[in-house]
């Protein structure tokens, strides 16, 4: 399948800026974050900052190493190891209990390190994208199929809900004096 150059590197570009996008509020997010601000939870059972940050990061992870058809960060890069949470290595987030998210605990520093090690990985994958690869069945499991395309704003959409519920956890745990 063919398609107008100019229309697909204006895409391209769309993709990647939503990217900077998301590495921005993870910035935003992580930078001076004091474990206590961190892993503040509003109630027994809800998310934290670090939790969420982690979460979107490792789904990012796995969807965009699963496009690429390239190894996750989280394994690959040794990142597994250097966050040292006693979580299953293929451990995503999704299906956790509150037990299971309250166990992450980790620096800001190291959560932005993660996830821009995956980003950084993503933007490779991005910079090459095709027309094809965005009509490419990537989950038959849905029906409709789902495709490289809708997977790609799945995954935005995605971190950005999960990053805007971090934005609010934080901002409440800042107006309770947990700094």
């Amino acid at each position: 399948m063919t398609a107008d150059p100019d229309a697909l590197e204006t895409l391209r570009a769309i993709l990647l800026d939503q990217v900077d996008r998301i590495d921005e509020l993870v910035d935003d997010l992580t930078r001076d974050l004091p474990l206590p601000i961190g892993t503040f939870r509003p109630d027994g059972e809800a998310n934290t900052v670090c939790w969420l940050v982690w979460h979107q990061s490792r789904v990012l992870d796995d969807h965009g190493a699963d496009l690429a058809g390239s190894p996750e960060a989280w394994t690959a890069d040794g990142w597994y190891d250097e966050l040292g949470l006693p979580l299953p290595k293929a451990a995503t987030g999704y299906g956790q209990s509150p037990e299971e998210a309250a166990a992450v605990v980790v620096s800001g520093e190291k959560l932005a390190g993660y996830h821009h090690d995956v980003t950084g990985r993503l933007r490779a994958y991005l910079r090459d994208i095709d027309v094809d690869e965005l009509h490419r069945v990537v989950d038959d499991r849905w029906d409709p199929p789902v495709t490289a395309a809708v997977r790609l704003v799945s995954m935005v959409g995605d971190s950005l809900q999960h990053l805007g519920q971090a934005a609010y956890v934080r901002g409440i745990a800042e107006r309770a004096g947990l700094g």
